[in-house]
């Protein structure tokens, strides 16, 4: 059964965070499940979210909410198990939309993933971020 697989153990990294404001803009926005909070990164060419969990899983599904006017054009989604080196699952392309997005992923096991976003739709190259949701399975 298809759930979300980002649980309290699983450690999660930002490339940057608006003014280091991360009590108001933090990585601990992205799953909140708040339709009021969201991380917000600072400027710079390319932002990514990284994920560490605590056990191998199998994704499915990818879904992100952007703030429209601070999304990516083009994202790329890594990733490895037992420490291997990340390699590319697949790219995708967000559209600037402040809807939920949800982005089909080739099943796949995993303990680390990152997202990285370029050609961001902001000027300065910062993206904002309401909800991530990483979906599939914990592997058996």
């Amino acid at each position: 059964m298809t759930q979300s697989l980002v649980c309290p153990e699983t450690v999660s990294r930002v490339s940057s965070v608006l003014n280091r404001n991360s009590r108001q803009f933090g990585k601990k926005h992205l799953f909140d499940q708040d339709e009021e909070t969201c991380w917000n990164s600072d400027q710079g060419p390319s932002q990514w979210v990284s994920l560490e969990f605590p056990q191998c899983v199998q994704i499915t599904q990818l879904q992100v909410q952007f703030q429209g006017g601070f999304s990516s054009r083009h994202s790329r989604l890594e990733g490895s198990r037992g420490g291997e080196a990340l390699s590319k699952i697949i790219d995708f392309y967000p559209e600037d939309t402040n809807a939920l997005q949800t982005f089909s992923i080739p099943t796949m096991e995993v303990d680390r993933l990152k997202l990285t976003f370029e050609d961001t739709t902001d000027f300065f190259g910062r993206v904002v971020i309401y909800h991530l949701r990483v979906l599939g399975e914990k592997a058996g």
